[in-house]
């Protein structure tokens, strides 16, 4: 049974940085095993240390923090998310969700909170700052409306459903085909439907469409 926790921190303001680590280190169980101040370097060193916890600004130089955890993703690395931001923005706080992370602590909090924050992503859990839990009410309540509003999304097929949440991965027509070992041509076919079916209009509108429900779709 794994009793240690692995933690990497990316941040580029080295006083935070200093105050979580030594917040951290205190805790029974728990290890710094990296850290950057941009997201370019968090990238590489997260690659080669395999933490089990990410802790990612959301804005740093070179590549963002939302960057960083998409390529995560596509790496398809073994890291929990845990985004930090000064901001209390609501836009901010849905794309980190969308992103597929769990944990959103704002930074006036941070060193309080960061420990209990640590310990759900482990579990798979989810851990929002109080002060912008109105947002996840917020964000349950605007799902709820367009399920109700937008039937044609329950109306997809199951196929169509992978190809768009493929489609919010940023992944092409070819890599799709590839993914799912089907034709080029079968896939512009689904993407075609799925873009009636949803009533959508413009070039980039499915991508849009997409990534704006990325939390929504299997």
């Amino acid at each position: 049974m794994k009793t240690e926790t692995r933690i990497f921190l990316a941040d580029d303001h080295p006083l935070l940085r200093e105050g979580l680590r030594k917040v951290i280190e205190r805790e029974a169980g728990m290890t710094i095993v990296g850290e950057a101040d941009d997201g370019e370097q968090a990238l590489a060193l997260i690659a080669e240390s395999r933490p089990d916890v990410a802790v990612l600004d959301v804005e740093m130089p070179k590549m963002s923090g939302f960057e960083v955890a998409r390529a995560i993703r596509e790496r398809r690395l073994p890291v929990e998310i845990v985004f930090l931001t000064m901001h209390k923005d609501e836009d901010i706080f849905n794309k980190a969700l969308d992103s597929g992370a769990k944990c959103y602590v704002l930074k006036d909090s941070a060193v309080i909170e960061i420990v209990g924050c640590i310990k759900a992503a482990v579990r798979g859990e989810h851990y929002i700052s109080p002060s912008v839990s109105s947002y996840l009410v917020n964000r349950r309540t605007r799902t709820g409306a367009l399920a109700r509003q937008k039937p044609t999304l329950r109306d997809l097929t199951e196929t169509e459903q992978r190809i768009l949440r493929l489609i919010s991965e940023y992944k092409t027509s070819k890599e799709i085909a590839s993914h799912l070992g089907v034709s080029h041509r079968t896939v512009e076919n689904h993407r075609t439907n799925i873009t009636n079916k949803l009533e959508l209009r413009g070039s980039h509108a499915l991508l849009k469409f997409a990534l704006e429900h990325k939390s929504e779709l299997p």
